[in-house]
C-alpha cells in the first residue's frame, strides 16, 4: 500500500491531503479564499498567490499531524503543476519539490485536470476504465474519454467560456456575489425555467464543442430589459446550460465507441440539477452514472494525492526541475478547437 501527500494551489483554494492507495483519505484540509476575492467578483491572481504562500506550510504540518504520520513515511509527494494561475501553481510545486528533496521520495507533478478526471475512482472502486467524463469547472468544459492513467482522448471542449465561468458571470450580472455557481443554483429554485427565452449555443451542431459566451450575453440583455425577475433569469440560464450539456454529450456518445459509465467531475459537478439531468441521460442510454462526493468536486488536494496513488504502481515520477505550467492540455494530441479552445 502506498501513501501520497498531495498539494493543490492552482486557483483560490489552498489544499493539502494525504491519501492511501486503498482509497482512504487519511487527512485533508482546505482553506478557502472566497472572502478575500468577493469584493472583486472573481479571483485576483496576486491575492491568491500570496494567500497560498502564507497558508501552505502550516497546512502541510497540520495535515501530517492529523494523519499521525511523519513526512518520511509518505511514498511520494504530488502537487498540481498546472494548468492554473501560475503564481499559485508555483507556490505549491516549489513546496512539493522541497518536501520531496527533504524526504528522499519521488515528486509527482500532476495535471490539475487529471486530478479531476481520476477523482471518481477515489470515491468509487467500481469505476473502471474506460469511461466518458464530463469535466466542468470555472476554467474548463470538456468531454474526455478516460482510457487509463495518462490516457485521455478529448472529444469536445469550449470554444469560449467554460460553464463555471458562465455561471460566475451570470451571478455577477444578477448581483448575486462570488462564488457565483451556488448562488445561481439557489436562486433558480424559485424561478420559472421557461420564462426567459435564452439560446442554446451549439445545440444540434455537427461540431462537437461547447460555447457559452452567447448564452452569457443573452442573460445580460434579459437583465437589462427589466422584463424578468432575477429568479426566472437564473432558472432559465441553468435550464439552457443543461440543454447544451445533454446535447453535446449525446454527440460525444455517438462518437466514442463502447463505454458503460458516464462520469461528471469538476466544480460545476456540485450543481444538483445538472447531476440529476446527467443521471437521467445515463439511464436512457443504459449507462452507469457516477459523480464524486461534493467535497471532491471542487478543487481539493485529495484528488491530486489520488492521482499520485494511481501513478505509484506504474513507477511514474518527475524530475525536481520540472516547471509549472499555466496551460497544460489533458490530451496534447487533440485537434485545436476554433476560437478560445486553446484554453483546453
Amino acid at each position: 500500500m502506498g501513501i501520497v501527500l498531495g498539494i493543490e494551489s492552482s486557483c483560490d483554494e489552498t489544499a493539502v491531503a494525504i491519501v492511501a492507495s486503498d482509497r482512504r483519505i487519511l487527512a485533508q484540509r482546505i482553506a478557502s479564499q472566497d472572502e478575500a476575492h468577493a469584493p472583486y467578483g472573481g479571483v485576483v491572481p496576486e491575492i491568491a498567490a500570496r494567500a497560498h504562500a502564507e497558508r501552505l506550510a502550516p497546512m502541510i504540518e497540520a495535515v501530517l499531524a492529523d494523519a499521525d504520520i511523519e513526512l518520511f513515511e509518505c511514498d511520494a509527494i504530488a502537487a498540481t503543476a498546472g494548468p492554473g494561475l501560475i503564481g499559485g501553481v508555483m507556490v505549491g510545486l516549489v513546496s512539493a519539490k522541497a518536501l520531496a528533496m527533504a524526504s528522499g521520495v519521488p515528486l509527482m507533478a500532476i495535471n490539475h485536470l487529471e486530478g479531476h478526471a481520476l477523482s471518481p475512482r477515489l470515491a468509487d472502486e467500481n469505476v473502471v476504465f474506460p469511461y466518458l467524463l464530463l469535466l466542468v469547472s470555472g476554467g474548463h468544459c470538456q468531454i474526455v474519454l478516460v482510457e487509463g492513467v495518462g490516457k485521455y482522448r478529448r472529444l469536445a471542449t469550449t470554444i469560449d467560456d467554460a460553464l463555471g465561468e458562465a455561471f460566475d458571470k451570470t451571478a455577477k450580472i444578477l448581483g448575486l456575489g462570488y462564488p457565483g455557481g451556488p448562488a445561481v443554483e439557489r436562486l433558480a429554485r424559485s424561478g420559472n425555467a421557461t420564462a426567459v427565452p435564452l439560446p442554446r449555443p451549439m445545440k444540434g451542431s455537427a461540431e462537437p464543442h461547447f460555447s457559452f459566451a452567447g448564452l452569457k450575453s443573452a442573460v445580460l440583455r434579459a437583465h437589462q430589459s427589466g422584463e424578468h425577475s432575477l429568479a426566472d433569469i437564473a432558472a432559465s440560464f441553468q435550464a439552457a446550460a443543461i440543454d447544451c450539456i445533454l446535447d453535446r454529450l449525446d454527440h460525444a456518445l455517438a462518437r466514442c465507441g463502447e463505454v458503460s459509465t458516464l462520469v461528471v467531475a469538476g466544480g460545476v459537478a456540485a450543481n444538483g440539477p445538472i447531476r440529476s439531468a446527467l443521471e437521467q441521460l445515463a439511464r436512457q442510454r443504459d449507462l452507469t452514472f457516477t459523480a464524486p462526493p461534493l467535497a471532491l468536486c471542487t478543487d481539493n488536494a485529495a484528488m491530486i494525492a489520488w492521482a499520485g496513488c494511481e501513478r505509484l504502481p506504474l513507477g511514474q515520477s518527475d524530475p525536481l526541475d520540472i516547471a509549472a505550467r499555466p496551460r497544460w492540455p489533458l490530451d496534447p494530441e487533440a485537434e485545436a478547437a476554433r476560437g478560445a479552445g486553446v484554453k483546453a
